[in-house]
């Protein structure tokens, strides 16, 4: 009679907010670790933030599905755990799988949801994917053909269970019947190798797969792009292409939250008529209030992004169509009736906005409070995903990185943004006299389809004026 070991397998959970993969960035935990319940065993990074990823199983660590840089996609196996026995020594049973899934303690990131559907495994049929044609293969699969079997020419053999040594299970061709009806196509299985070829225009008709059963690998395409063949092939037009990446290029490829940020910017160029106005202010008056505030206040400070935060949520008390976005399958403008003021912030990852939602319930002293907290876990990259969706306005202090002014792309799909070049000395007309006063540029970018210049120059108007006349907030409030 046979033991079968009950191993468990943990899917990639749901981290929320549409994502359908993650990247992995690195494991917590080695292949004969014990982990227990609920113990993080990966840290994954998401279009959204880095998150640690717990394991609702405890037990011992028989496989990692993936490696350090590899996009995983939801509801794929993440970890493999072996419970102990009764000594907590070793696994209980045999190195093989069982053909059910226990739920496990349910308790997963919080908000995210578990990811990991129905209990029961059903045994599915193998699939081949044949190039060009699209396939809704997970992303992430594995890019080689492993844990393949000599089989007896039955047809093609597909790993029904997980698979040994991290590996994802894959099908492979067996049999002349297979190969006859599949003669002269391109055999993919990975969605990687496909996303790979279709990138450096590579025709996978054309290569010839150096896999079991002739299926194409990355191997494959990477070498099919060193011929000449490929690379015309990639480069149809000499007028529009690109140059192959050199030996000391630094290729920086488009992930996670690179190429959310990459999306999210070519999409609001490309759908959002927006127009940008701006102002010199003089600023000398909102420094001296914010040096009163903390001198009376030392124990809670208070910043100049807090006090412009303050004024945008003023100014958007009078001007709520710029609180708004647009919905182009419905045809309409739809006015947010709370604030979530977005902040941007430049991190090690890139570009962030971070929300803070209704903004406009905060005091000043609290939206000082989590402005700081917010940016700081925004670059150490904590912020769960949900924190960095769903802005009304965003708020861009550009002049940190020493600039006068710009013209920055509005956070799709909100419909405007204030940015807020350097505070420096400069010439200013004071009561018909000349002086040196302390200057910003303000810049708002705005989308021309909820309001015209008249209700943007009037916003942009009144945070100046506030700028320049603090005493004016505190009338308006």
């Amino acid at each position: 009679m046979t033991t079968v070991e009950r191993t468990q397998v943990f899917l990639l959970p749901d981290l929320g907010e549409g994502l359908s993969e993650a990247e992995i960035v690195e494991w917590r935990v080695a292949v004969g670790d014990v982990v227990t319940v609920d113990q993080s065993v990966v840290e994954v990074e998401t279009a959204k933030a880095v998150v640690d990823v717990p394991c609702p199983y405890a037990g011992r660590v028989v496989t990692l599905h993936g490696a350090a840089g590899e996009v995983r996609p939801v509801g794929q196996p993440l970890i493999t755990i072996a419970p102990l026995d009764g000594d907590g020594d070793e696994p209980a049973g045999h190195a093989t799988y069982r053909e059910e899934e226990r739920a496990g303690s349910g308790n997963v990131l919080i908000g995210y949801g578990t990811g990991h559907g129905g209990a029961t495994r059903r045994r599915r049929r193998p699939r081949l994917v044949v190039a060009p044609e699209p396939t809704d293969a997970p992303q992430g699969a594995a890019d080689t053909a492993v844990g393949s079997s000599p089989t007896d020419g039955a047809g093609p053999v597909a790993a029904d269970a997980p698979a040994n040594a991290g590996s994802t299970p894959v099908v492979a061709l067996a049999g002349p019947t297979a190969s006859t009806a599949l003669a002269g196509t391109a055999l993919v299985i990975s969605p990687i190798v496909r996303r790979l070829a279709r990138d450096r225009g590579v025709d996978l008709s054309t290569v010839r797969g150096s896999g079991p059963g002739g299926v194409i690998r990355r191997a494959d395409v990477e070498a099919a792009l060193t011929t000449p063949a490929a690379r015309l092939a990639a480069a149809p037009d000499p007028q529009v292409a690109l140059a192959p990446a050199g030996d000391g290029d630094l290729v920086v490829p488009l992930t996670g939250v690179r190429k959310v940020i990459a999306d999210k910017l070519s999409r609001s160029r490309r759908e959002i008529p927006e127009v940008t106005i701006w102002v010199d202010v003089d600023a000398t008056g909102l420094l001296e209030t914010r040096a009163a505030i903390n001198a009376a206040t030392p124990d809670a400070p208070v910043s100049i992004l807090a006090l412009l935060a303050r004024i945008c949520l003023s100014g958007l008390r009078r001007f709520p169509q710029l609180n708004a976005r647009v919905d182009t399958e419905g045809q309409r403008i739809v006015q947010s009736a709370g604030v979530h003021l977005g902040i941007a912030a430049q991190t090690d990852r890139g570009l962030l906005v971070p929300v803070l939602r209704d903004a406009q319930r905060l005091t000043t002293a609290e939206l000082a409070a989590e402005l700081s907290a917010t940016t700081a876990a925004a670059r150490a990259g904590t912020l769960p995903p949900a924190r960095l969706t769903g802005g009304t306005f965003t708020l861009n202090n550009y002049g940190v990185f020493g600039v006068d002014g710009s013209t920055p792309i509005i956070n799709h799909p909100e419909a405007a943004l204030l940015g807020v070049g350097r505070i420096v000395d400069k010439p200013w007309v004071v009561d018909g006299q000349l002086a040196v006063r302390k200057v910003t540029q303000l810049s708002l970018t705005f989308d021309h389809r909820v309001c015209d210049g008249g209700v943007a120059g009037g916003f942009l108007r009144h945070v100046a004026d506030c700028v320049e006349r603090p005493a004016l907030l505190i009338a308006a409030t």
